[in-house]
């Protein structure tokens, strides 16, 4: 409620961000999206990479995009990343932190800088979404409401009808 989403992206960020580790976030996301607070997108190369989601990270696409831009991997090294921040394995992440640092400094980047992107990252990617994914239940979930809005009576008809056989969800639907 407090995000008040004008266009679907805003149901698809919501959706990636409603996860334990990315939901601290959603504050600043709302902030974000109304002006309240400027957009933070890390390092400028990052901006473009970062821009529809207000300098958050959300989704592992941008998870990816940012060791490509910013270290110079290709998209099969940013996808090993991905899943090495995933697992979180010490050793491999130590590895991938010395190559993510010394990527982004060769493109620029102050060492100290890159590492606390990396850190950030690597922070988000555990809990990292699949945009696609969020997508696909953002658009459910907005059909959903469309339909509990408009046509009240014939949704809860639905949703009683399709939980006959649990009393304690039809005593929810009936109140």
């Amino acid at each position: 409620r407090k995000l008040k989403p004008d266009c679907i992206e805003d149901l698809i960020a919501l959706g990636a961000l409603y996860r334990p580790g990315p939901m601290d976030n959603i504050p600043t996301y709302i902030a974000r999206k109304h002006g309240k607070e400027k957009p933070d997108y890390l390092h400028p190369k990052l901006e473009e990479v970062l821009k529809e989601t207000y300098g958050v990270i959300i989704y592992q696409e941008q998870v990816q995009k940012i060791a490509q831009v910013l270290s110079g991997y290709t998209l099969g090294a940013a996808d090993l990343l991905r899943r090495a921040m995933g697992k979180k394995i010490k050793a491999e992440m130590d590895a991938q932190r010395a190559t993510f640092v010394a990527g982004a400094q060769a493109n620029g980047v102050d060492k100290g800088q890159a590492s606390s992107i990396f850190d950030l990252v690597a922070k988000f990617a555990g809990y990292g979404f699949n945009k696609s994914h969020a997508a696909a239940y953002a658009v459910i979930a907005y059909q959903t409401a469309y339909l509990k809005a408009n046509y009240p009576v014939e949704f809860l008809a639905a949703s009683m009808n399709y939980e006959m056989t649990s009393t304690d969800k039809l005593a929810v639907f009936r109140q």
